[in-house]
């Protein structure tokens, strides 16, 4: 394991961490089988709760929200990653490491995913970030406690970016972001998938995006252009034809140089994780030495030599390492802010002429 970034405090994040050991060293193979592995949610014991957030007119995304057993120590947002749903294997499998360690777990679609186009007059795309802030700021009227931001593979690049585009009205609002493999320099990321070695990852994406066009344009006519979407044969054909022009940025590569996260880093004023693998085949490791990730005293870069994309499969339990890595880095975030709610408790029951409250 290779910590290329480190903000303190780390002793206890190291000390509940274990080095990741993966399955297998090829990464395509950990991609693979990341993807398929069969991942627990107990729903009987924390029942789903489905809840439609209305972000903006004529804009509704559904979130699958479940808490945990007695009084919650903080929320957790998830973020999904390109043609994703709050189904995927790896924000169940996170959920259920977060409730059964005292977190409410909130696993968002993004608009139009998860079957609910219907709630939606447009799709998402790389950068969009409004839905994401939109539920942040419901969920923190309504609980008051920590509030946690956690994004797989684009869901990372939306959830850095937010919290970049946030800077310091982050504070008092998002205590916490982990973002996992994910493609904060898109352009590098959408070059690396064209590559001969990644094109079953770049025609099984397309191939989604297709349908999902397809589907919209049957309940949105004249919105897409069908005849642009049959000639595309790569994502980034796609984004050019389709993404570009549905959300005016003019052309795919204007579309990356501004919805890509790296630009935003430098902006992060709440503390942040970003976890990758250097041997990631559709995240280059080299978008990681961005000047902004060494310079921010706020940034951690975990990245680990085997892993390949999302696939952090350990060769011994617990199985799913990076669950284990979000779990410790909240628990020292934790850990680091009990001193000042302490304090801000016992000023708050001074005031009130009570005595201080017991320690956390």
């Amino acid at each position: 394991m290779a910590l290329l970034r480190e903000a303190a405090p780390s002793a206890r994040y190291h000390g509940h961490l274990q080095p990741f050991s993966p399955l297998v060293r090829n990464p395509h193979l950990l991609t693979i089988f990341a993807n398929f592995a069969p991942r627990r949610l107990d729903v009987r014991r924390f029942p789903v709760r489905p809840r439609l957030y209305a972000t903006e007119p004529g804009v509704e995304v559904l979130v699958h929200e479940q808490q945990p057993d007695g009084r919650a120590q903080g929320q957790v947002i998830g973020l999904h990653g390109l043609e994703g749903s709050s189904a995927a294997g790896y924000l169940r499998s996170l959920a259920q490491v977060l409730l059964e360690s005292g977190y409410g777990v909130h696993r968002a679609n993004m608009r139009s995913c998860g079957g609910t186009e219907p709630l939606a007059n447009t799709m998402y795309h790389a950068g969009l970030t409004s839905d994401t802030l939109a539920i942040l700021r419901q969920l923190k009227d309504e609980t008051g406690g920590p509030l946690y931001l956690v994004g797989y593979s684009l869901g990372g690049n939306v959830a850095l970016k937010l919290a970049g585009e946030l800077a310091e009205h982050a504070r008092g609002l998002l205590d916490g972001v982990a973002a996992i493999s994910a493609p904060i320099d898109l352009a590098a990321c959408v070059r690396a998938m064209g590559r001969r070695e990644n094109r079953i990852y770049d025609g099984r994406f397309l191939a989604a995006l297709k349908r999902r066009i397809r589907r919209r344009a049957r309940s949105l006519r004249g919105i897409y252009d069908l005849d642009a979407l049959a000639g595309a044969r790569s994502v980034y054909e796609f984004d050019d034809r389709i993404t570009a022009r549905f959300f005016d940025f003019g052309t795919a590569d204007n579309y990356y140089a501004t919805q890509s996260s790296n630009q935003f880093l430098e902006h992060i004023r709440v503390p942040a994780l970003l976890v990758t693998a250097q041997d990631d085949p559709l995240v280059p490791f080299d978008i990681y030495r961005h000047p902004a990730i060494e310079a921010n005293p706020k940034i951690r870069l975990l990245a680990v030599e085997h892993g390949g994309h999302m696939g952090f499969l350990a060769a011994r339990k617990p199985r799913y390492w990076v669950d284990r890595a979000i779990l410790a880095w909240f628990e020292e975030l934790q850990a680091a802010a009990a001193p000042s709610r302490i304090a801000l408790r016992a000023r708050s029951a001074s005031k009130l002429g009570s005595s201080p409250p017991l320690p956390l």
